[in-house]
């Protein structure tokens, strides 16, 4: 069963980035989710919106 959601490591390793960045690019989606009205949980972001704002979405596929 995958995940539900991708820890700060998990995004940095998919997207080579520093740990810091990873974190920036968490806070920005999960605001972005919570103006479209869902609940978030500080420092993770859910799989599939990430996979979607990064062009994996529901028909393509990503690397776990």
């Amino acid at each position: 069963m995958t995940k539900v959601f991708m820890t700060a490591k998990e995004v940095q390793d998919f997207l080579e980035v520093s740990r810091t960045t990873a974190y920036q690019l968490i806070s920005e989606m999960n605001e972005e989710l919570k103006e479209l009205g869902y609940r978030v949980q500080r420092g993770k972001v859910n799989r599939e919106y990430f996979k979607e704002k990064y062009c994996y979405g529901k028909n393509k596929e990503m690397e776990d």
